[in-house]
């Protein structure tokens, strides 16, 4: 063989083994784009398993009636399929790592709350990814468990002021760039302005109301994120009568999506 035909044989085979070199290259990154561990690139969800837990509350909130009407108006929103149990305690099974959000719409009045296993669960539910709901006296779902101010946000004191006399207010919305609230407006509802959250989480407030009897502005949702999961915690949805205001579903419908990160 002469010299110049070696030569360009060797160039071809160089060229060869940097065409498979590229393409090695190309199959990896396609690769931890569809999610590979290494490079993983996560993608939006289209649809969304909601696990609404109820079952308890004080004696003034009917849950038997106001979680139906919740998880009609979440299910509005046909990418998320709602599920409702009435055990908190289902808190603590290994299931909960089928769903991609859980609705806290309970509170454990004079009641135990549904365990050490529930709340670890719950934690590890939420900082590995899941989404966390919060509706009205949610908030003081875990008063003996010092954690839950952090999962929630804010929580009930109560030591503070519950809340204003049942009664119509305005509810502003704060942030019109958020994804929750995009687009929409103020409104008026029917409802307990809450005045009793306390913490000191850096939390991205969304809509707040003024409270008719100390003159002061009060959060009533908000947002942030725990880990890598997110959590919206909304405090109106006293009653049944709460709940229908078209802007109160809109707003737990959005809250659901968004911590489902669906696009």
């Amino acid at each position: 063989m002469s010299r110049q035909a070696r030569t360009v044989g060797g160039f071809i085979k160089a060229v060869g083994i940097w065409r498979l070199l590229l393409l090695g290259i190309v199959v990896l990154m396609c690769g931890c784009e569809e999610g590979n561990l290494t490079g993983k690139v996560e993608k939006a969800k289209t649809t969304a398993r909601v696990l609404i837990v109820t079952g308890v509350d004080h004696p003034g909130h009917k849950w038997k009636l106001t979680a139906p009407v919740l998880a009609e108006g979440i299910a509005a929103d046909k990418r998320l399929n709602v599920t409702v149990t009435e055990k908190p305690s289902d808190l603590a099974g290994d299931e909960l790592g089928d769903y991609d959000v859980i609705v806290l719409h309970f509170m454990d009045w004079e009641v135990p709350d549904p365990g050490p296993k529930a709340r670890d669960n719950l934690k590890e539910f939420v900082q590995s990814g899941g989404g966390l709901v919060l509706v009205h006296f949610a908030c003081g779902a875990f008063q003996e468990w010092p954690e839950f101010v952090e999962l929630a946000g804010r929580a009930w004191d109560p030591k503070l002021r519950a809340h204003d006399p049942r009664g119509p207010f305005k509810v502003d919305i704060t942030d019109i760039d958020h994804p929750i609230t995009r687009g929409m407006e103020s409104f008026e509802t029917d409802d307990e302005l809450y005045t009793c959250l306390a913490g000191e989480r850096p939390v991205t407030v969304l809509a707040t109301a003024r409270s008719k009897v100390d003159g002061k502005d009060y959060p009533m949702a908000f947002v942030f994120e725990y880990g890598k999961g997110r959590v919206f915690h909304n405090v109106l949805g006293h009653d049944v009568k709460a709940l229908v205001n078209p802007p109160v579903a809109e707003l737990f419908r959005r809250g659901c999506a968004w911590t489902a990160n669906i696009r």
